[in-house]
Formats: C-alpha cells, structure tokens, sequence
C-alpha cells in the first residue's frame, strides 16, 4: 500500500511521493512490532508514559496529534470558509453515515459474531461486554485523527475541519442517547470530562496555534510561509508512526496475552470499518461531490473517536472488562486499517471522477 500527500494545496494526485512515504506500509508494520516490544522490554517506563494523562486524554500522545495535524491547519484561510457551503450534500452524507448506518451497523455486526458466530470461542461471561464495547466504538466518529487522513488523500481541509466540529457537537448531545437506546439501559454516564479536554485539546487549541502561526508566517510574506511548510512537511507521518509505537506499547500485554479475543473482536470492526468507508464514498459520488470531499467523509464515516470510547467503557463496565479490551482493539487497528482505505480512494480517483 502506498499513500499520496498533498502539499502546497494540490491534489494528491498530481505530487510524487518521496521513499519514506512510499514504503509507508512497511515503516507502520515496524512500528507495531516496536511498540509490542517496547511495552515488553520497558514496562515500568511505558506505564509511566501511559499514565500522563488528562480526562483519560494521554498527553504525549495529544501532543503528537498536534504535530500531526497543525501542518494541515496552517493551510487553512478562515477567510475562506464560505467555500464549505457548496458541500451540503457532503455534510449530509457524512452525517448519515456517523449517526444512522455506522452504530446500527455495529450492533448488527456485534449480535452475529459475538453472541452467535464466534461465542464459543470467547469468554462466555464476557458477551454482553464485548458487544457494548464495540457498540461504544462505533457510537463515537472521529476528531483530530481524521485531519491526518484526509491530508494523505488530498481532501478538502475546510471541509474537514468542518466536519469534525459538527460532529463534536452533535456528539454532546447524541452520544449519551444512542448508546442507550443500542445497550438498551436506562442511561449512560457520559464521561464528559474526556469528551471535552479532546475537543479542546485536538480542535480548539492546535486551530489557534495553527492560526496565530499562520498570521506570523504571512506577515514576513508567502515565501517565507512555502519555505516553512516545506520543511515541517515530513511532521505528520513521523508524529503518526511514533503515535503507533506509542499505542502499540501501551497495549502489549493485551496484545501477547490474548491474541485470540483481540482477533475475534477485529473482525467486526473491520467489516464495519470498510463498509462504512465504502457506502460514504459511493453516496459522495452518488450525489455529484468532489473526490477532494468524498476522501474525508469516507474517512470520517470509518474511523472512531476511541479516547472517549475507552473512557465511557471503563467507567461503564471497569477497567478489565470486556467493553474495554474490545474498544482497546478499536485503538490498535485504527492507524493501519486507516492508511489502507487511504490507499484504496487514492488508487480510485479516476474510476471516482469518471475517467
């Protein structure tokens, strides 16, 4: 699998990738087997790492997703933002997917392979935690993370940042309803403090650093400005692989202890993760959106907001329970599987844009 970044606001497409990004499926498989055996080797280090944490947001881990995401904020002019108003029915496709499709899906995918297919194979007390687990997963759509996906293919920045922060908001008010309507209990403790450091510590601060970053650049003129965005270009897929390393360490032991329960509970994940990604693409297209709008609402369509998901199942089902480890799985599929539907709409535009 390969990926294609935009740079200096052209289309994916049409820039070359250097080695490093080619061979980026091979620097992410490396990344995992490091971050497996680092959390092996330096336990006691790693949990201390583990344990820097705000609301359940580790920090060293938010502070790479700023490094990851502030190159793609840079680019954006908020002068121009009244370009997203052409993208209704991209809003709209993306908001049928997060908050109609994606969680039902889940809990379809959940009652047919957990309680039935695979039920002899899993711990049987354990079930009805799995499936909550994955139906937290799939309740809570992507923040920050998504602006790294959506630069690798070009997509629309304005767009997505839009997109994110509808989603926040929608989350504050419907997180809490639909995962009790889908776990049928009576109500659910959101962990609001989780959801609201994320929001602030993924949008709203790196958008201002971005933004006051972007207004010094500027005022010592654009060259100054091309010749920056040059030279931080390499940040965000440097940041993202240190991030999987990071994941990868933090989870280890769940990892080498049961390998079986993880790989089971992938499953469904990643039938929901390619099946939402999929059906937003086609209904993109289906309605006449740009390629460069179609890429982020794949995206986001597929990808999960696995901070909060975490959260809410430990504070629902505690921290070595069945819910957790399912969103955990969540956490440890997300950035491989995300760079391969990365690969997918990149190899597709042409068939996407009919040529």
């Amino acid at each position: 699998m390969s990926v294609q970044c935009e740079v200096a606001g052209q289309p994916a497409s049409a820039v070359s990738m250097n080695f490093f990004e080619r061979y980026l499926t091979v620097w992410v498989a490396l990344c995992i087997v490091a971050g497996v055996l680092l959390g092996q080797i330096f336990p006691a280090g790693v949990q201390t790492i583990g344990a820097l944490e705000i609301a359940k947001v580790n920090l060293p881990v938010g502070l790479l997703i700023w490094v990851m995401i502030i190159p793609m904020l840079l680019k954006i002019d908020f002068s121009a933002w009244n370009q997203v108003k052409g993208h209704v029915r991209g809003f709209g496709v993306t908001l049928f997917i997060n908050w109609a499709v994606k969680p039902f899906s889940m809990a379809l995918l959940a009652w047919v392979f957990i309680r039935h297919w695979f039920a002899p194979y899993l711990p049987a007390g354990q079930l009805d935690s799995y499936v909550a687990g994955l139906i937290l997963l799939a309740a809570a759509p992507c923040t920050a993370m998504v602006f790294v996906w959506s630069r690798l293919t070009g997509g629309d920045p304005y767009f997505t940042l839009s997109q994110v922060a509808l989603n926040d908001l929608i989350m504050v008010f419907a997180f809490a309803p639909l995962v009790a309507l889908l776990l049928g209990v009576s109500s659910i403790a959101v962990p609001w403090a989780t959801l609201l450091a994320s929001v602030v510590l993924y949008i709203v601060v790196p958008v201002a650093i971005a933004q006051i970053w972007r207004k010094s650049l500027l005022r010592r003129g654009q060259a100054s400005f091309d010749k920056l965005m040059q030279r931080i270009q390499p940040w965000s897929v440097s940041a993202l692989l240190l991030t999987l390393v990071l994941l990868f360490a933090f989870q280890g032991n769940a990892i080498v202890e049961q390998p079986l329960v993880i790989a089971l509970l992938a499953i469904p994940i990643l039938i929901q993760v390619f099946f939402n990604s999929a059906l937003a693409y086609w209904l993109n297209k289906v309605v006449g959106e740009k390629h460069a709008i179609a890429c982020p609402s794949a995206l986001i369509g597929a990808s999960n907001f696995f901070e909060l998901a975490v959260a809410a199942a430990i504070s629902l089902f505690g921290f070595k329970s069945g819910a957790a480890l399912a969103t955990v799985v969540g956490v440890l599929i997300e950035v491989p599987v995300m760079l391969l539907i990365v690969g997918i709409v990149n190899r597709t535009q042409g068939w996407y844009e009919g040529r």
